[in-house]
């Protein structure tokens, strides 16, 4: 690719010692989501890691609906669609972004401050549980496994600046101290969280031409990998297995259903859809006659995972197969027709 690429200045700023921060200016309740966490989109959360990577790349000043081809190719995998996440060598390609697992061989605090300090974000595993973004769901409440990017750490204050879901958010106190895990004992063979280094001391801006076009370029590939066969009708077939059992399960576990399948698959297609009318304002116009198909899956998710709630509820056996016949068709629409704008 022969598009021009600047190098773009990046605010680095350590507060003191003990409080680096890797981005300045941001300020948790004030930083404005990204258009793609806010309406008309019917999945303003998307997954955690996903979510991150928008809010982060917004904060960097570069264009989040860039990187999203890798959607294209998310797939029924048996029990759930593609917990699809935004390729590395992606973001690399794209923003000059090198993202690194980190090897947490010290409490996870230390790391944090050795590479904040450095001009480095820092994304981690935490629980959920302490989270206090989460309150209307787990906060307190749940334990489960999400991701956040680390950007500023107060030891003196125990307070935590991080990018979480749709937006960025402190934590302190006690919260500060669990999500961390400071109260685990140095020889406590509890398993370290799995954390990665996000490096942007290279971090490339282009103007949106240039970046529509090395878009396009990562659409092609990932074309090329999406399933061989249509996945919405794989998922009809599972999903006409599982429904009795799913009706019984109760709505803790629908909810958990739901998320690992509907809202991966709906999300993903929403967000390929926005890529295309983003090519169509900056790049090739052509490729946008596949967003309605694309469309119509996202939107039959979204009426399926109202539908099967409700029939949860009442344990009351819905008519889904229209829905799921509706997706599959159109599935295949977008696919055939984005193999004929895409020159495949």
């Amino acid at each position: 690719m022969a598009a021009a690429r600047a190098r773009a200045s990046v605010a680095l700023t350590t507060v003191d010692a003990s409080a680096p921060r890797a981005l300045a200016g941001l300020v948790a309740g004030k930083v404005q989501p990204h258009a793609l966490h806010a309406e008309p989109h019917a999945w303003i959360e998307k997954n955690c890691y996903v979510d991150i990577w928008i809010e982060v790349l917004a904060a960097l000043g570069v264009e989040p609906v860039a990187v999203m081809p890798f959607a294209l190719a998310v797939d029924f995998e048996g029990d759930q669609w593609t917990f699809f996440k935004p390729p590395h060598r992606d973001l690399r390609r794209l923003y000059g972004i090198d993202v690194q697992e980190l090897n947490v061989w010290r409490p996870l605090a230390e790391h944090a401050i050795e590479h904040l300090t450095a001009g480095k974000l820092l994304s981690t595993e935490v629980d959920a549980y302490w989270l206090p973004d989460v309150a209307s769901t787990s906060y307190r409440r749940q334990h489960s496994k999400t991701t956040i990017v680390i950007n500023e750490i107060d030891l003196a204050r125990e307070r935590l600046g991080y990018f979480h879901n749709a937006g960025y958010f402190e934590l302190d106190g006690e919260d500060f101290r669990q999500a961390l895990r400071l109260d685990v004992p140095a020889e406590s063979d509890v398993l370290p969280l799995y954390a990665e280094l996000i490096r942007f001391d290279r971090l490339v801006r282009m103007n949106d031409a240039d970046l529509a076009r090395a878009s396009r370029e990562l659409l092609q590939e990932h074309l090329a990998l999406r399933p061989s066969d249509n996945p919405v009708r794989r998922f009809a077939q599972r999903l006409s297995a599982d429904l009795p059992g799913l009706l019984t399960s109760g709505l803790p576990h629908y909810h958990a259903w739901a998320f690992s399948t509907l809202r991966q698959c709906g999300a993903a297609f929403e967000l390929m859809a926005a890529w295309l009318r983003w090519q169509a304002l900056h790049g090739d116009a052509s490729l946008v006659a596949a967003a309605p198909a694309l469309d119509r899956v996202s939107g039959g998710c979204k009426t399926l995972i109202l539908k099967l709630a409700r029939a949860v509820n009442s344990q009351r056996m819905p008519d889904v197969q229209a829905s799921l016949d509706d997706m599959a068709a159109a599935w295949d629409e977008a696919m055939a027709t984005l193999d004929q704008h895409a020159g495949r």
